[in-house]
């Protein structure tokens, strides 16, 4: 019987994604200037306010504040009418030291033997419904408020729009999951305040069908603009009306509370840990992207059409407790699931030390990370400047996303006989 599966996205205007960039901006200062670091911050924004916590042990010393507001202004809250803004915003500080109690289970004599920073399971998705392996609801989502993005900074053909949006996506599946057309496109976008609220609203509806969505369209292979066509899609343009009041003012953000949406948009499975403002040594971040690492080369070489990876750890020990594999029947090999885990632990070296290399982790390498997902983006090298025009500038060249390139697909071929 065909069935209906739907995904979101949230922008980087977002109270939780402001809080989540912020939190990564950290992350990617003190490893520019201290690799060793080792830091677990959160982040909380509401009206006028951003509140800085966590843990840190590093050589590195930060202006947090400027950081904090350099995030802000970036993302685009620099007007006081949104009373939130770059300038003008308090900044509290109350990030002390890492406790030691915690360390010593992490740090060892031998860096291959580097314990896990905490217990848990993190999960690793991949399909080949996308061209990136990712699911196609939340890609679709991603897409809308890219694009949306793209839009308030040209401040072109769209010039009221703020920085705070959603959307979420519905695509009918048939019997056999293939993707047969989209049913619902739902988006709320943030706007300035007009004199007529149904004009506005008249207005803002059809520039999301007939500027936003063509656009995102236009971007998509003929087989998925398909989807688009000869149906009644529903769309749900800012369903509940005016939408001024936004962002921090209008919601409280904290770090980590877009997970679904940092991941694989509910398909698969997540352990429940957050991914921003936490170091590599930390697996629920470093392990999830080894195991999306594990689940887009076993597709892409065509072992199974989808897989989802688990990975367990103890905190202070460096060998996991385990590695499952789901393959939900879509296997090419005559291997059951258990068997194909046993292959992978003898591809991918699974302890948080040889991730971190293998990966190259300890690199300031996630504020990119922290809005539009972490899985499913183009790897790419870049030239990344902190403290620019000031005292301590420094310059690094990182690659970014290196969990998504497609570097061991030969190993798995030969490890699988394919």
């Amino acid at each position: 019987m065909p069935y209906l599966f739907t995904s979101e996205s949230v922008s980087e205007g977002h109270p939780d994604k402001v809080a989540d960039q912020i939190s990564d901006a950290l992350i990617d200062n003190f490893l520019a200037y201290d690799a060793k670091s080792k830091v677990a911050c959160e982040t909380l924004v509401t009206t006028g306010q951003v509140v800085l916590a966590g843990e840190v042990k590093s050589e590195a010393y930060l202006d947090v504040q400027d950081i904090a507001r350099e995030v802000i202004r970036k993302i685009g809250y620099t007007k006081s009418e949104y009373m939130f803004e770059a300038n003008s915003c308090g900044i509290l500080s109350a990030i002390h030291e890492q406790s030691p109690d915690i360390n010593q289970g992490v740090d060892r004599k031998s860096p291959e033997e580097q314990g896990a920073g905490d217990q848990g399971m993190m999960f690793g998705y991949a399909t080949r419904e996308t061209d990136n392996y990712m699911p196609l609801a939340l890609d679709l989502a991603h897409k809308l408020l890219l694009e949306l993005a793209v839009l308030r900074r040209e401040n072109n053909e769209i010039k009221y729009l703020r920085p705070d949006a959603k959307s979420q996506v519905t695509i009918e599946y048939s019997d056999d999951n293939k993707p047969v057309r989209i049913d619902t496109i739902v988006i709320s976008t943030q706007h300035d305040d007009f004199d007529e609220d149904e004009k506005m609203l008249a207005k803002i509806k059809d520039d999301m069908i007939k500027i936003l969505i063509p656009r995102v369209k236009a971007q998509l292979k003929p087989s998925l603009q398909k989807l688009f066509d000869g149906f009644d899609i529903n769309h749900h343009i800012n369903p509940t009306g005016k939408f001024v009041i936004g962002g921090p003012h209008g919601d409280t953000g904290l770090t980590g509370r877009k997970i679904i949406v940092d991941t694989y948009g509910g398909k698969g499975a997540h352990g429940g840990g957050a991914f921003s403002g936490k170091d590599p040594s930390k697996v629920d971040r470093s392990a999830a992207y080894a195991t999306r690492h594990i689940a887009k080369n076993l597709v892409a070489a065509g072992v199974c059409d989808e897989i989802l990876v688990q990975v367990s750890y103890a905190i202070g020990v460096a060998k996991p407790c385990g590695l499952y594999v789901n393959t939900n029947g879509t296997s090419k090999v005559k291997l059951n699931d258990g068997e194909i885990a046993k292959k992978i632990e003898e591809i991918f070296d699974l302890r948080p030390y040889a991730i971190e290399q293998r990966l190259k982790l300890r690199n300031p390498i996630y504020s990119e990370t922290a809005a539009y997902g972490h899985m499913g983006r183009e790897p790419k090298t870049v030239t990344k400047v902190f403290n620019k025009g000031k005292k301590h500038e420094k310059t690094v060249e990182v690659e970014l996303f290196t969990w998504e390139k497609l570097d061991y697909v030969d190993k798995v071929k030969a490890a699988f006989g394919l």
